[in-house]
């Protein structure tokens, strides 16, 4: 698939840009020069054609850590199919941003040079100063008042080769779940879980490592690694494929404790937890260099609040002091809610053992998207219980007639009972570990939704 890139000076609008084009807020954007650091990627469509959009870092060169987000974004428009120059109308031009634009037109790829923040008489006056540049297509735009932006949506769209997006339809309510159940009873998959992406998310406090294994992942300094704590602001994506499969991965931002989450760094928090409700599988990255602490412990609850598939990561390993087998002990201790989570040690920065992961995701992923045989789902319900029957309700017997899955990823559970508000949380674990005896569920959560036979109003649900 085609990539368009913008690329410019910080501050000139890039990150607002590609928010409108996207039709969804993805870059955090602020009047903080440089706090896009990674480039960032997300598939669009533009009319009936689609590509990769790059939201780059600014070509800066005050600090080291910008110089490093400078090579990195020349790196990626050297890639690109499409480049989208972006100055700022507010300034004069400069030299500096003629040097970078000449360069990028030596690549012989469509190029246009855009003038943001077009916003009165005076900026349009001095948007024409830029002639000097010898652009072939300028655009004199403004992304907040949204003028100028469909013609160069237009020029976007020229470039571009024919490359249609298959709609996501998503999976039926449980409401609608009897419509996807084939003549023999068993679950139809409503959707093609082998041909879709896999989309991971990489989460874990800061300075864990995790642009480290997403750029050993990739095999490519993909994400910006420096010792500076929360050099990473915006959520990292990267496409990438292996063994026939495309994985998104994306490498968020690292969190703090509350107390330390200021400007900026709120702002990625959130947007955290917003690529944690598109994820399927999320690595869970610790530091096992130093002891597990309890922000360590609330990053892995937010992540499990999400019903995503779940990895814990033990990076750093070669400069780990403690046994495997005693830290995999104290994790499962402190992280009981995770029990289902497999745990693999890796040194991302030395690549050690990072190739496994591939192999983990996709039997999470596999675990994650199954869809389990009805008749041996109900032998296993049955069977437990039978072993430990379920409390009564106020002297009254509970009973579970059936079971049924009604969706996928993670497995969604439907408990056919005379008296479903009775199912303690604590029945509903004990019958998780029992059908993860019975099934391949390493690494997913269960989800339980117990029901009255002919009832179909929401119950409350619950991961096991």
């Amino acid at each position: 698939m085609q990539k368009v890139i913008l690329v410019g000076k910080p501050n000139v609008g890039k990150s607002s840009l590609f928010n409108r084009l996207a039709r969804e807020r993805i870059a955090i954007t602020s009047d903080v020069a440089g706090t896009t650091r990674d480039t960032n990627k997300t598939q669009i469509q533009i009319y009936d054609k689609s590509c990769i959009l790059i939201d780059s870092g600014g070509l800066d060169d005050s600090s080291e850590l910008f110089r490093n987000v400078k090579i990195k974004t020349l790196d990626e428009a050297k890639n690109a199919d499409i480049i989208i120059y972006m100055v700022d109308a507010k300034f004069m031009p400069s030299d500096e941003d003629k040097e970078l634009f000449y360069s990028l037109s030596g690549l012989n790829l469509p190029i246009a040079l855009v003038i943001n923040k077009v916003d009165s008489k005076k900026d349009e006056a001095r948007a024409w100063e830029f002639i000097s540049f010898g652009a072939k297509d300028v655009f004199h735009i403004s992304v907040s008042h949204a003028t100028g932006v469909d013609e160069l949506v237009q020029w976007i769209h020229k470039h571009l080769k024919t490359n249609l997006i298959k709609p996501d339809d998503g999976n039926d309510d449980f409401d609608d779940f009897l419509e996807n159940f084939d003549d023999d009873g068993e679950l139809s998959k409503s959707e093609n879980y082998e041909d879709k992406n896999i989309r991971v998310g990489i989460v874990g406090r800061v300075n864990v490592g995790k642009s480290s294994l997403l750029n050993a992942l990739v095999k490519d300094s993909r994400a910006v690694v420096s010792d500076v704590a929360g050099t990473t602001i915006d959520p990292v994506n990267e496409i990438y494929e292996h063994d026939g499969r495309i994985y998104e991965f994306v490498d968020t931002a690292g969190i703090r404790r509350r107390g330390k989450i200021d400007g900026i760094e709120r702002y990625a928090l959130n947007r955290t937890q917003k690529v944690l409700e598109k994820t399927d599988i999320a690595l869970l990255v610790l530091d096992s260099s130093e002891p597990l602490s309890e922000l360590d412990e609330r990053i892995a609850g937010v992540a499990s609040k999400f019903e995503l598939g779940m990895i814990i990561v033990l990076n750093k390993w070669d400069k780990s002091k403690i046994e495997f087998d005693e830290l995999c002990k104290d994790i499962r201790y402190r992280f009981k809610f995770l029990a289902y989570a497999p745990i693999i040690s890796v040194s991302a920065l030395g690549g050690k053992r990072v190739h496994k992961l591939y192999d983990l995701i996709l039997s999470v992923y596999r675990n994650f998207t199954q869809k389990l045989q009805t008749s041996k789902l109900n032998e296993a319900i049955n069977e437990a219980t039978k072993t430990h029957p379920l409390p009564h309700d106020k002297g009254r017997s509970v009973k579970i007639y059936y079971a049924v899955q009604f969706g996928f990823a993670p497995p969604r559970i439907a408990l056919i009972m005379n008296r479903p508000r009775a199912l303690h949380f604590s029945y509903k674990r004990y019958l998780a570990n029992k059908l993860r005896d019975s099934f391949e569920l390493s690494g997913v959560p269960l989800v339980f939704v117990p029901k009255k036979r002919g009832e179909n109003s929401d119950e409350s649900s619950e991961n096991e």
